[in-house]
């Protein structure tokens, strides 16, 4: 199907945030040390290279944006999850639009961002090293598009072995340690630049978005994709740990000040969650993985209103959208899915 042109009055790039380190002794410039064949410290026998007083600028954040004509008031900022970069965001495995130009034709000024020591920020200030992880077979258990090697059977996730190699492709390693507070930092450091917007956030980034709540007063609005882990709760009124039926896996919450806790009830919050996640424990990790976080997910919605907030959690199958995987942004389904974001932002007043 044909579709009608996007006419964008402004789009661009830029880093922002980090940290600068430098190293010992005097740089010489008459006398520059080879900084394109360095010593290689992860290889037996070779020394670490020289410090030779220089300066390394990394662990900053990675910010793309699109800008329509007569853009609404709030742009939307795009923060990945774990093993990924902007590009979930950017097209589905099946080549059809993702969700930049989707809220971009709904008038929405669209920031997607690649985080510190992921992607094309990768440049970290940690010493860090990149393994071969042989791990396809966990990731498609892990984000629910089934029990490898078959799909579920109502799963929305786009059919065929393409959108499967494509889906699997868009993995991607950290650099170095994923630091959560570097992460917030990093997003803070966003909003300072931008102004005002809606907080997007999947998975992994989930933890980190509330963390970010708390460093920024510049949040309107947190719409969070089957946040992973990171929930915060007031000291002493946190559940205890949750356990899943793989041992390691048991989801454990975290704590704050209540005087902190409160910000996470000054802006609305909603989570989404996707199909194929039990209500009772079960042996197929990758539903009972997602079991406990959408429990403790709503254990955290439950205390945030406690204190007068205004959170939701929303499960998508409840609403006749049905099949979504880890990915619902990206399913294809991600049309409708985008729709309840819409729904859900207008009743906000967040799209004007």
């Amino acid at each position: 199907m044909k579709k009608e042109p996007i006419v964008i009055q402004d789009q661009g790039s830029f880093f922002v945030g980090g940290s600068i380190v430098k190293g010992e002794g005097t740089f010489d410039p008459m006398n520059p040390p080879d900084c394109f064949n360095p010593p290689n410290p992860f290889i037996p026998g070779h020394p670490e290279p020289p410090k030779s007083g220089q300066t390394l600028r990394g662990d900053h954040v990675y910010v793309s944006y699109q800008m329509p004509v007569e853009p609404k008031k709030y742009p939307l900022v795009l923060l990945h999850g774990g093993f990924q970069s902007a590009k979930c965001w950017e097209t589905t495995p099946d080549g059809r639009e993702g969700y930049t130009n989707i809220f971009l034709r709904r008038g929405y000024t669209v920031y997607t961002v690649d985080q510190p020591r992921r992607g094309r920020a990768g440049r970290t200030c940690e010493a860090g090293f990149i393994p071969v992880n042989l791990e396809d077979e966990t990731t498609f258990n892990c984000f629910r598009l089934g029990l490898w090697p078959n799909l579920y059977e109502n799963t929305a996730f786009p059919k065929g072995e393409e959108a499967l190699n494509q889906f699997l492709r868009q993995v991607t390693p950290n650099t170095a340690f994923c630091d959560g507070d570097v992460v917030a930092d990093g997003m803070a450091a966003v909003f300072d630049k931008i102004g005002e917007g809606i907080l997007v956030t999947h998975s992994q980034s989930g933890g980190f978005g509330w963390k970010i709540a708390l460093r920024s007063d510049k949040l309107k609005a947190i719409v969070a994709y089957e946040p992973g882990s990171g929930f915060i709760f007031p000291e002493g009124e946190e559940p205890g740990v949750m356990p899943t039926c793989i041992e390691w896996d048991n989801l454990a919450p975290f704590t704050t000040s209540k005087e902190d806790f409160m910000k996470f009830t000054k802006v609305p919050i909603v989570i989404y969650y996707g199909d194929n996640i039990p209500d009772e424990p079960c042996n197929d990790w990758g539903m009972d993985h997602w079991r406990v976080r959408r429990d403790m997910a709503k254990l955290w919605v439950d205390k945030v209103n406690e204190y007068g907030g205004h959170a939701e959690l929303i499960d998508l199958p409840k609403l006749g959208i049905t099949g979504n995987t880890h990915f619902p942004f990206s399913d294809v389904n991600n049309l409708q899915v985008a729709d309840e974001m819409s729904r859900w932002l207008a009743e906000q007043g967040l799209d004007k």
